[in-house]
């Protein structure tokens, strides 16, 4: 008898459910049920056995400072910005990250959900292309930088430091935090190297390798101290 999980449905609320159909289309989606009145919509897609529900509802039961983030892997990243551009949907390649060798790019879904998309086979060097621009690397960090910039409320510096124990002077963007209580304020890059290096940061972990560790490292003869 399986007592696990037997099927997931990831369920997107847009504020438009044709217009989200046709931009997951691209990706190979396909409606297969719909249903609804003009207040309350859906679209039940599917591509092969992975299933996606578009939820139109007004007023919005779910809303979020962040867009959503949506990782989908494809088999042929340049054959899907292709279709991406001649369907007026602009992407961005962000490299050749260990988890899609075969390269990593960024578009936005009508709803401005960012939507990265990566090939899992691996192209030979030659036939790499350059990612776009300086900020083809996108980060999630960045997002919540600009939303705490937009709210203030964040110290002057970063808290974290180098590894040598000298204080950093570059400002504090991101405020990170552990099951065990202990927080954070850090810089765009000292704030990347600890979710990086700290296994607990923003994770629900009772190994004891959150931040405080990481920190303790960095800084023997000091402690972090809970914001």
């Amino acid at each position: 008898m399986h007592n696990g999980v037997q099927a997931q449905v990831p369920v997107l609320y847009v504020a438009d459910a044709d217009a989200a159909r046709r931009f997951y289309a691209v990706f190979g989606y396909s409606e297969q049920r719909a249903g609804g009145d003009g207040e309350s919509r859906w679209s039940y897609l599917q591509c092969g056995e992975l299933t996606l529900l578009l939820a139109a509802v007004k007023p919005r039961l779910v809303t979020v400072e962040l867009p959503l983030l949506i990782y989908l892997y494809v088999d042929d990243v340049a054959a899907t910005i292709e279709r991406l551009t001649a369907a007026g949907y602009p992407a961005q390649r962000a490299g050749y990250p260990e988890h899609a060798p075969g390269g990593e790019c960024r578009t936005t879904d009508p709803d401005g959900n960012t939507v990265l998309f990566g090939q899992r086979r691996a192209v030979p060097e030659h036939a790499r292309v350059a990612p776009d621009g300086a900020e083809a690397r996108f980060s999630l960090i960045r997002q919540a930088a600009e939303a705490v910039s937009r709210r203030g409320g964040a110290p002057a510096h970063c808290q974290i430091g180098s590894p040598r124990g000298e204080t950093c002077t570059e400002p504090a963007e991101v405020k990170l935090a552990d099951s065990w209580g202990d927080t954070v304020w850090g810089c765009m890059a000292h704030a990347d190297e600890a979710l990086l290096n700290a296994r607990g940061a923003f994770l629900a972990t009772e190994d004891g390798q959150g931040l405080a560790q990481f920190l303790a490292a960095r800084h023997p003869h000091s402690e972090p101290t809970p914001i």
